[in-house]
């Protein structure tokens, strides 16, 4: 019996020799830490292993302890934005993570347009390449992966902007976080989580489908690919779940074209999704998206119904959309090459919103309610004050009656009210703007930004194939 407990004893040592102190990839030299706030710091060790963890920023130094699953996990205090900061952390081995900086620290993630980099042939990018050198902003790529169940890790590590590392990384989050960089003056790191082709599902929890019928149902109709996984959770195990312990100041998104096959569960999908990722993170961040642009996808509607998905989902609390219809040219493009401008009014939101900067013009003019009068219907809209501007004539615009019959409106702007009517509607109910997979209006607020496209009817919608 001894002689037994000799031999594990002696494997016991082996093994703890064995396991040093280890970090993710995501805490490493170079990492963007969120300011003002209490990152989190973890990894694994020995059992029972007092880790021993000095931050450069204030001399402190802190303490935890390895526990029977060799991991560990503590938070320590950031001060405002600045850097380079060392972490030094001692256990059984030393790790000093050197060039750490704190400032503000967002993911982004989504499908293909999110994705959309200098490799698929950006102008924009390729225009930045000699003038993007920037030490103050960080990327952190994870590749495209999948997994069964959530994972702790990921193949990835933190780099310096430079005409290199951005080449690979997303347009829209790049120009979101240069724009956040340069107004706010502040460090920035971009995670970047992104697959084109891949729908909203499996970036969400495995666990949200086996709780809810409907969406586990609608996930079900969703066409499988080679280019990309369909399954729910897939991505989120192993691409967003490996990070939910680095604090983050909130998410952008771009997703919503793979979800044209079951865009009647899209608003409840995307914002229990947005949900799942709040939970995860133990904070209530704000999540901004892009509303998916025209595009002719060969059966009717489909794209208008998850832009319509989309819109309702502002109603979800510290969420913001932006709206692009004016930046495509070709609706039979699938990914509109301007990303530059998407990152900026995406950024707009975030220096509006999440760090109350003053006098930007962020919000899109939305519709509000409508009023009849005679054989018109006169609009009103929220976020237009100042009234709109069109090109004539004006397009866009369709009126019915009670019996669905659409015809092309005529239409008078009134300051901050649209009025349409139609000499073939004599008795007009109901209105369309910019419904419909290819269908772009023309308006646009005085600031520039273009109206939010909408209808005021709850008639079943066409979604048949295009002959």
């Amino acid at each position: 019996m001894r002689i037994v407990l000799a031999v594990i004893f002696i494997l016991s040592l082996i093994s703890q020799s064995e396991a040093q102190l280890r970090l993710p990839a995501v805490i490493s030299s170079g990492m963007v830490l969120q300011q003002n706030d209490s990152a989190s710091l973890w990894g694994w060790g020995n059992p029972s292993e007092k880790i021993l963890i000095t931050t450069s920023w204030n001399n402190k130094t802190d303490t935890s302890i390895v526990n029977n699953r060799a991991n560990w996990k503590i938070k320590v205090k950031t001060p405002a934005a600045g850097g380079p900061y060392s972490i030094t952390l001692k256990g059984s081995n030393t790790i000093v993570l050197n060039d750490v900086m704190i400032g503000e620290v967002w993911i982004c993630s989504g499908q293909s347009n999110m994705e959309w980099n200098y490799w698929n042939g950006l102008k924009d990018i390729k225009d930045e390449l000699p003038i993007c050198y920037n030490p103050t902003i960080r990327f952190f790529h994870i590749p495209k992966a999948t997994a069964n169940h959530p994972q702790d890790d990921v193949q990835a590590e933190w780099k310096i902007c430079d005409s290199n590392s951005l080449k690979a990384f997303s347009a829209v989050g790049y120009f979101f976080g240069k724009k956040l960089n340069k107004d706010l003056n502040v460090p920035v790191g971009l995670i970047n989580a992104s697959w084109g082709g891949t729908p909203a599902e499996v970036w969400t929890p495995e666990k949200i489908f086996d709780d809810d019928e409907e969406l586990r149902l609608s996930a079900a109709r969703l066409q499988s690919f080679r280019w990309w996984p369909n399954h729910d959770g897939l991505c989120y195990n192993a691409m967003i779940d490996p990070v939910t312990k680095f604090n983050i100041a909130g998410a952008i998104w771009y997703q919503g074209e793979s979800n044209i096959g079951n865009n009647d569960t899209y608003y409840k999908l995307f914002t229990t999704m947005i949900k799942s990722w709040r939970e995860a993170w133990k904070k209530d961040f704000p999540f901004y998206y892009v509303q998916i642009a025209p595009y002719n996808y060969g059966f009717k509607n489909v794209g208008a119904l998850v832009q319509e998905a989309q819109t309702k989902a502002m109603t979800m609390h510290n969420t913001g959309m932006v709206v692009i219809t004016d930046l495509v040219d070709n609706t039979n493009e699938l990914h509109p090459p301007n990303k530059h401008d998407v990152g900026l009014r995406l950024a707009n939101w975030a220096l509006a919103e999440t760090y109350k900067q003053k006098n930007i013009i962020y919000k899109h003019p939305v519709y509000k309610s409508k009023t009849k009068n005679k054989n018109q219907i006169i609009l009103s809209f929220d976020n237009a004050s100042k009234g709109f501007v069109v090109t004539t004539p004006v397009s866009g615009f369709f009126v019915s009656g009670e019996i669905e019959e659409w015809f092309p409106a005529e239409v008078k702007i009134e300051k901050d009210k649209i009025i349409v009517w139609s000499e073939k509607v004599p008795a007009p109910v109901h209105v369309r703007y910019g419904f419909g997979n290819t269908l772009i209006g023309n308006v646009v607020s005085k600031e520039g930004l273009p109206l939010c496209p909408f209808r005021t009817d709850n008639f079943p919608v066409d979604q048949s194939r295009l002959k």
